[in-house]
């Protein structure tokens, strides 16, 4: 199964476009937890374990553990949700972009070490730099194409000789000569450029969409399922700050849960037919 397989099942299974960031920043940890490092595994599994059922995928961010010396921590993370959600794809947020040996090790690190189902990368040195990826079957390579961050417009939104735009030659080469693999590729295209996600999926109709910055960001829900879902191309929708912060007491899990449910059913009320 590879990994647009995963992404269909988990939305047929938990009837979700959600995806949960895992960004664990000890500072933020509820109650005693507060300051500690060494839980950052603690907190995240109580996230995993209250939302399971309810996502689409999980998406850990490895800076947020190797900032605390934590990687043995997101070691067993990635165990866990193996044990507690197998069906649930796990994307590790890396953003790693290098080419030949440098980014066999990176493959190895996110494919072997952690077992990622999916992985973020940064396309611009060229499709040598995804080639090694590309050499695990099934895994899934999701390419930085229009960020959510403002000032991905610096080079993203630049008009090329071509007349297209950065990110929309991104988006043609995944979708064409890139695509070599079928089921692997999928980009990410931030939920504050509602109008660049449509564009992206014209181009590229059928590719899984990453598409952060819902949430805390101020990306609208409805406008980035009516812009980007289609019923056979996924949406990977990422909520991160909002869903792990939503109370810094001993109830984190179950206000974590809370706002899960509600941004699930925000998406799902949103590719529903209008009556």
């Amino acid at each position: 199964m590879n990994f647009t397989d995963m992404l269909a099942r988990a939305e047929r299974q938990n009837d979700s476009l959600l995806c949960v960031g895992l960004d664990p920043e000890p500072a933020r940890l509820p109650g005693a937890w507060k300051g500690n490092p060494a839980r950052i595994f603690d907190f995240c599994a109580a996230i995993v374990d209250a939302t399971r059922d309810l996502v689409i995928a999980f998406k850990p961010q490895i800076a947020y553990f190797a900032a605390h010396r934590a990687e043995d921590q997101l070691e067993r993370l990635m165990a866990h949700i193996r044990r507690v959600a197998p069906e649930v794809p796990v994307i590790l947020d890396a953003k790693r972009g290098d080419i030949g040996s440098t980014a066999e090790q990176y493959a190895r690190e996110a494919f072997e070490r952690y077992q990622a189902d999916a992985l973020t990368l940064s396309p611009l040195m060229g499709f040598d730099s995804l080639e090694p990826y590309l050499r695990y079957p099934g895994k899934g390579l999701i390419l930085l194409c229009r960020t959510s961050n403002p000032g991905g417009a610096d080079l993203q939104a630049q008009t090329l000789a071509s007349g297209e735009r950065l990110y929309e030659h991104i988006a043609k080469l995944a979708n064409g000569e890139w695509n070599r693999a079928s089921g692997q590729l999928g980009l990410v295209v931030g939920a504050t450029y509602p109008d660049e996600i449509a564009q992206v999926r014209r181009i590229a109709p059928t590719l899984p969409l990453l598409i952060p910055g819902i949430g805390a960001q101020g990306g609208d829900a409805a406008a980035t399922v009516h812009a980007g879902w289609r019923a056979d191309a996924p949406i990977i929708v990422s909520s991160s700050r909002a869903i792990l912060y939503a109370s810094s007491g001993d109830d984190c899990a179950a206000a974590a849960r809370r706002v899960a449910l509600a941004t699930r059913a925000a998406l799902n009320e949103a590719r529903r037919p209008s009556p």
